[in-house]
């Protein structure tokens, strides 16, 4: 019997008993050292040989990935490890570190109980750690530290037992700073969930020389940092190795600090689920009950050749079997399983049932998408996953030959499906069909992946950046007036404050709440009680308040004012780009008592007509998305890469030493960004470590204002003359 058939036989043994199931993520900074570091365990559980563990990096299974040698997709496996003298199952997700790839993380903390964050010993926390703390934290995910790349510390900075122990203190200050930060909030977190090194919540190690050590660890094998320092100076690292191989350390970690379903499941399930909890289906969620209905969040949607779509995500109760018969929220009918399966890396080993607690993949649910509650009877679906940043960057995309649209069609509308984080336009008349995606790097995947998957040649478009439109003060009272002249609305418009933009960003805010619910989480993120009672609608991050009293027929008639708000703020009045962080309010309207003079034809160009007038007098203006950008660069360079800044019209908030470096922090638009890359190694003689990260959007300058819209407007083939009222650029 082969190794693998083994460990599956062992996998399915364990699946039942869920006191034992570890579901991990682990989640870091791009380059801190996750994929290294999935390499150890897998040689640990002995999938993968111990010699060409952290250089065979088999959780990057694509070939673009191992060639550009980052992450790109969350890879699933799972594995057992015998921790006590029991055997543990442990499912674990590879996650990407690349901010472009962020959707990945978020999505994959929907699946785990545990995120094992990873963080590089020399650079300390960075930008995307705190975001994958903050996309754990938001899913009630238990977070544990592992610090990675400690021989850095001693064979090249060549640093003392107490600098590096001081550098170590100061990494987990650093990363219990931003826990405290994010928790403060959540009354659902029992206790406190900051990592010490006490506690043996925290790791250290090589994942790359794959040795590791934790306080209970060194205790049990006599090991002390003195050792582990005279044997990475005389190069005896492979003795390091075996006397405390990395693999058996954090695995220990996984099995003794991160909560099992069975204790994971009664505290997530209510943050994630807004079902009514005293139903069997929540009890059975709850406890988690193999023989409950079935309840299966799907994650992730990835293409296998020769077995189709495949849905993996968590079985929150009941037990998935081949042959049965499921709904898929938000589709009609049901969907029958063709098969279900674990995942070995790559490979995926097909099981007969996978009992709730587990991570399971499935193929034949043709409807589901990454975010869909699959189940045995109809139920309130699970939460929507919230994505942290929205899509910034768009490209268009044509094929080479005309034959190949209907298949590019096709292509274009799964790949929408596997990752939702990219937005997919497809214009039939003009066979234009735009991707919008996190960045540059992003969109360059996706396309690379067309050509070379489906083998559909592609042109793409030169990077097009995503604007929006957003009022700058309170309107006056503007009227809108239907065509035949017998319907008016009367609409002002102010901007939103931030606090409420970023509730409603953050999935905090939104029309699937119950209504006190809503009312309630508007006033803390600081809206005045009467507004928040007559909130009507809110689209994308805009409010619609109905401040109308007893007007006949508004009822009837709200669903195509609410249509016509909604087309109006899609396409804003400066150049058709989305328009956000706006609370409109309706204050009147009169309506003709004859349902055909009032209907969609009249109603919805009069809403438009009001939307857009309220915006010009609320002094709308385009705003551009930036990025937070940081740069490590040695102290000759400074000047360069700080200068690299400023010439894209960003501005430099930060410069600091961080040991034999110096950072250089600060914004930039994310048009100017395009091509940085080449221009910054060419600045520094390619000596500059650097990242950048989405941070929102801000109002462009006044004097490029008129010129941005006008090249926009060019660009749809709208007409080039603006209306008369906008006379303030």
């Amino acid at each position: 019997m082969g190794r693998r058939k083994k460990i599956v036989q062992e996998c399915e043994r364990l699946m039942d008993n869920p006191e034992h199931i570890r579901n991990i993520a682990i989640a870091a900074h791009v380059d801190h050292g996750k994929t290294t570091l999935s390499d150890n365990l897998l040689a640990g559980a002995g999938m993968i040989s111990q010699d060409t563990a952290g250089e065979q990096l088999a959780m990057d299974t694509k070939e673009d990935e191992q060639e550009r040698g980052i992450t790109i997709d969350a890879a699933n496996v799972s594995m057992t490890h015998e921790y006590e003298d029991t055997n543990h199952l442990i499912n674990l997700i590879d996650t990407p570190g690349h901010v472009d790839f962020g959707g990945d993380v978020t999505r994959a903390m929907r699946a785990v109980d545990g995120a094992l964050v990873v963080v590089d010993a020399v650079e300390g926390a960075m930008p995307q750690t705190e975001t994958v703390l903050r996309q754990a934290l938001r899913e009630g995910v238990k977070p544990t530290l592992f610090i990675n790349k400690v021989d850095r510390l001693i064979s090249e900075l060549q640093e003392g037992p107490q600098e590096m122990q001081e550098r170590l203190m100061s990494v987990i200050a650093d990363v219990n700073e931003l826990i405290r930060g994010m928790a403060e909030n959540m009354d659902d977190i029992p206790d406190d969930w900051t990592v010490s090194v006490e506690d043996g919540t925290v790791g250290f190690g090589s994942a790359l020389y794959k040795w590791g050590v934790s306080m209970p660890s060194m205790q049990r094998t006599g090991m002390d940092f003195g050792d582990i320092m005279e044997l990475e100076r005389n190069d005896k690292r492979q003795e390091l190795h075996e006397r405390t191989p990395l693999s058996d350390v954090v695995l220990d970690m996984v099995c003794e600090h991160f909560p099992n379903p069975v204790d994971a499941q009664p505290r997530r399930v209510p943050r994630i689920w807004r079902g009514d909890p005293d139903t069997d289906l929540a009890e059975g969620m709850q406890l988690v009950d193999e023989d409950g209905e079935v309840v299966f969040m799907v994650t992730d949607i990835s293409m296998d050749p020769h077995a189709g779509e495949i849905a993996t995500g968590r079985v929150f109760s009941g037990t998935l079997e081949k042959g049965q018969e499921l709904y898929v929220s938000g589709t009609a009918g049901k969907n029958r399983i063709q098969s279900v399966g674990l995942f070995m890396g790559s490979e995926r080993e097909e099981v007969d049932r996978v009992p709730a607690g587990n991570i399971a993949s499935v193929t034949g649910l043709r409807d589901a998408i990454a975010g869909s509650t699959v189940s045995s009877v109809e139920m309130t679906p699970f939460e929507s996953i919230e994505h942290i940043s929205e899509p910034v960057i768009t490209k268009s995309v044509e094929a080479q030959n005309m034959d190949d649209l209907p298949k590019l069609i096709e292509t274009l509308q799964q790949v929408a499906k596997e990752d939702p984080t990219i937005q997919i336009e497809i214009n039939e008349d003009t066979g234009e069909h735009l991707i919008s995606g996190q960045g540059e790097l992003h969109l360059e995947v996706i396309t690379q992946r067309i050509q070379d998957n489906q083998g559909i040649p592609v042109i793409t478009g030169e990077p097009i950046v995503v604007f929006r439109e957003q009022p700058q003060e309170e309107s006056r009272e503007v009227e809108g007036q239907s065509p035949n002249r017998h319907n008016k609305f009367y609409i002002t418009v102010e901007p939103l404050e931030q606090d409420i933009v970023d509730a409603i960003q953050l999935g905090e805010v939104s029309m699937d709440m119950p209504e006190l619910e809503r009312r309630e989480a508007l006033q803390e993120a600081g809206m005045d009680k009467d507004t928040s009672q007559n909130v009507e609608d809110i689209h994308r991050t805009n409010i619609l308040i109905d401040d109308t009293k007893g007007i006949q027929h508004l009822n009837e008639t709200m669903e195509l004012v609410l249509e016509g708000l909604q087309e109006a703020l899609d396409d804003g009045p400066l150049a058709a780009e989305p328009v956000q962080g706006s609370l409109f309010r309706l204050h009147d309207a009169k309506l003709h008592e004859d349902t055909i003079h009032r209907g969609p034809a009249q109603v919805i160009p009069a809403v438009r007509d009001a939307v857009h007038r309220a915006l010009i007098d609320g002094e709308v203006r385009l705003l551009e998305p930036i990025q937070d950008v940081r740069i490590d660069v040695p102290s000759e360079h400074m000047g360069a890469a700080s200068g690299e800044i400023q010439g894209r019209r960003g501005r430099v908030d930060d410069m600091y030493q961080e040991g034999d470096l110096m950072v250089v922090e600060g914004i930039a638009p994310v048009e100017e960004m395009i091509g940085f890359s080449s221009d910054i190694r060419s600045a520094t003689e390619g000596r500059a470590s650097w990242n950048t990260e989405n941070a929102g959007f801000r109002v462009l300058v006044d004097n490029l204002q008129r010129e941005k819209i006008m090249e926009i407007r060019e660009r749809k083939g709208m007409k080039l003359e603006l209306p008369q009222s906008i006379d303030y650029f």
